[in-house]
């Protein structure tokens, strides 16, 4: 049976001192979430703060603390970037690539979000890779063939173990941030083509393979989203910000 997994993507929100005490906060509800897999992913400047809140409050190795982005070049002359070492010295375990942002905002392409994925994988970060379609595409008809694409394209070179230790995300980009979201129908039909794509390829990792699904979720509409049976948890922007609202979230991924 495959482990939920809940992400706060906290994006470009929250100062060292903010996220330091969303931690404190957060820390005394953790119990409750123990058959699920959390991830905070804090801005990088906050990212050790983060995992070392997280040790100190006896979590370490319970919750996981996730990078934004990475490149994929373990040092060099590439001002800005964050390399795969980096993230790990800073505490982390996870790291999200791809992202619809990134895609959309920076100019990243299926090749890039490859190579991140490889360099991931070598530094022993589990990569959360993001896939989705813009509200055009989705009314030409164009969503299976667009996440099927962006999914081979991610996990290409792969080997099937390799595989099975990435998290796709599905999220369909005109879901995010809008207050829309996919009904759940619609999501556990993506996620399923998702994971027949990944059989195609890779069969033996296709059943352990964890698919969340992401685009406005919120305490209202999570268990909805994560009860399908091909949805493993949620990859959840603005509603992870407070620690209640990431809670009543990540209750939604127990299993009844």
């Amino acid at each position: 049976m495959r482990k939920p997994i809940v992400a706060a993507n906290w994006k470009m929100y929250k100062t060292i001192g903010e996220a330091e005490t969303f931690v404190r906060e957060f820390a005394p509800l953790a119990a409750e979430f123990r058959d699920v897999e959390l991830v905070i992913c804090p801005p990088f400047t906050a990212l050790a703060a983060v995992a070392q809140g997280l040790s100190k409050a006896g979590l370490k190795g319970v919750i996981g603390v996730g990078g934004q982005n990475l490149y994929y070049e373990a040092q060099g002359a590439f001002t800005g970037e964050v390399a795969p070492g980096m993230l790990t010295d800073a505490g982390a375990t996870h790291v999200i690539i791809g992202h619809s942002e990134r895609r959309g905002y920076f100019g990243e392409t299926d090749e890039s979000v490859r190579q991140k994925v490889g360099a991931a994988l070598t530094a022993g970060l589990t990569p959360i890779v993001c896939v989705g379609e813009k509200l055009e595409e989705r009314e030409r008809a164009e969503t299976m063939d667009l996440v099927a694409r962006q999914t081979r394209a991610a996990l290409d070179g792969l080997t099937a173990a390799q595989v099975a230790r990435v998290v796709i995300a599905y999220e369909p980009i005109w879901a995010i941030g809008t207050g829309k979201a996919a009904t759940a129908a619609d999501a556990q039909e993506v996620c399923r083509h998702i994971r027949e794509t990944v059989r195609s390829f890779a069969q033996s990792a296709a059943d352990s393979l964890r698919i969340q699904y992401g685009g406005s979720v919120k305490p209202a509409n999570a268990a909805e989203f994560m009860q399908q049976p091909d949805v493993d948890g949620a990859l959840v922007g603005g509603a992870s910000l407070e620690p209640a609202s990431f809670a009543a979230i990540a209750r939604g991924a127990l299993r009844t």
